[in-house]
């Protein structure tokens, strides 16, 4: 009878010792605050199911990075009158790029079975040294002849990284010399080290600001646009990691400072195509870059563009935007990942 009683008090304590686990498990399991877990979770589906741009079969960064980020519900920054008189309120918005392959910043897909070619830098510490796979045909802003900026964009579709080049020349013995350049990983957040340069004079990359065909064409632009202003401060923001002046004057812009266009600015006179650029610019905004025109924004050639068409954007003036505050969506220096906690809900 004890060793029957004894088999059945240690049954029951397992189960009691289980229950009470269970038990205590719901009640000290962590939770949420407030609406947080909910809220998370739907901004991390809202993202799986509307990816960011794509090229070739690559992103042109994760969908979470800054450039691909909606900024229409931010809050407007203190100074921004203050930065749109310095930039010109009265100046026009200017679409740097067209129907003319000369016009505009291109791009090219890497050929398979491309060969990595030896450049040379002049600014060495500022660029990822090393060879670059330039094909025989790459496209250089303004042309072969051009005495311009000569920027050089490839994509390598297979590897999806990203090579930017500034001032390149080719040599006669194949090899090429730039100003500078870098390697990006198109799947990654990675920026430029702070204090460091690219192919652009804020140390980011050109190619997720461009305005492209393709994507207009499409019926939207998920990504911010790249701009230029004349005169820019001594200082830079994220996600610019560099600057290109000696105004140490702090009511000009600082380079990466985000703007956009206002939500109450009539787009309904404008053709498709110019909707589809001027609502990426009340959603995503454009990110200044370099120095250069004032409002210039920034888009890849293509023969299919309307230059009379695009010239109807030069009626949208300095006036009509507004400066961004972006800062709570920075998470990290050296990562474009925006904060999921800091989006307006």
């Amino acid at each position: 009878m004890f060793e029957r009683f004894s088999i059945t008090w240690t049954k029951s304590a397992i189960a009691l010792v289980v229950f009470s686990a269970i038990i205590l498990y719901f009640i000290y399991r962590p939770q949420p605050i407030g609406n947080e877990g909910s809220s998370l979770s739907a901004y991390a589906a809202g993202h799986s199911a509307k990816s960011g741009p794509t090229l070739a079969g690559c992103p042109v960064f994760p969908a979470d990075n800054v450039w691909n980020t909606p900024v229409d519900k931010l809050p407007k920054d203190v100074k921004s009158d203050v930065y749109l008189g310095t930039m010109g309120n009265m100046h026009k918005l200017h679409p740097d790029f067209g129907a003319d392959l000369r016009s505009g910043i291109p791009f090219s897909i890497i050929p398979a079975g491309t060969r990595p070619v030896r450049v040379e830098f002049e600014y060495r510490d500022d660029s990822d040294l090393g060879d670059y796979p330039i094909p025989s045909n790459a496209l250089i802003e303004g042309g072969s002849s051009s005495d311009g900026d000569r920027h050089i964009i490839l994509i390598d579709q297979q590897r999806c990284m990203l090579y930017e080049l500034f001032n390149a020349h080719p040599q006669p013995d194949g090899t090429w010399k730039a100003g500078s350049g870098i390697k990006m990983d198109l799947t990654s957040n990675a920026l430029r080290a702070d204090g460091k340069t690219s192919a652009d004079a804020a140390g980011l990359a050109i190619l997720p600001g461009l305005v492209r065909y393709d994507e207009v064409a499409s019926g939207e632009i998920r990504h911010a646009l790249r701009f230029t202003v004349p005169k820019t401060q001594a200082a830079h923001i994220w996600p610019a990691t560099h600057q290109a002046s000696r105004i140490k004057d702090t009511e000009f812009p600082p380079m990466g400072l985000r703007l956009r266009l206002r939500a109450d600015f009539d787009v309904s006179g404008y053709s498709k195509t110019n909707q589809v650029i001027l609502n990426a610019l009340k959603r995503y905004g454009m990110i200044l870059a370099d120095n250069g025109g004032p409002f210039f924004i920034s888009g890849a050639p293509d023969t299919r563009w309307s230059d009379d068409d695009l010239h109807k954007l030069t009626n949208v003036k300095g006036e009509d935007f507004e400066v961004v505050n972006e800062s709570d969506l920075q998470m990290m220096g050296d990562s474009g990942r925006v904060d999921p906690r800091a989006l307006p809900r």
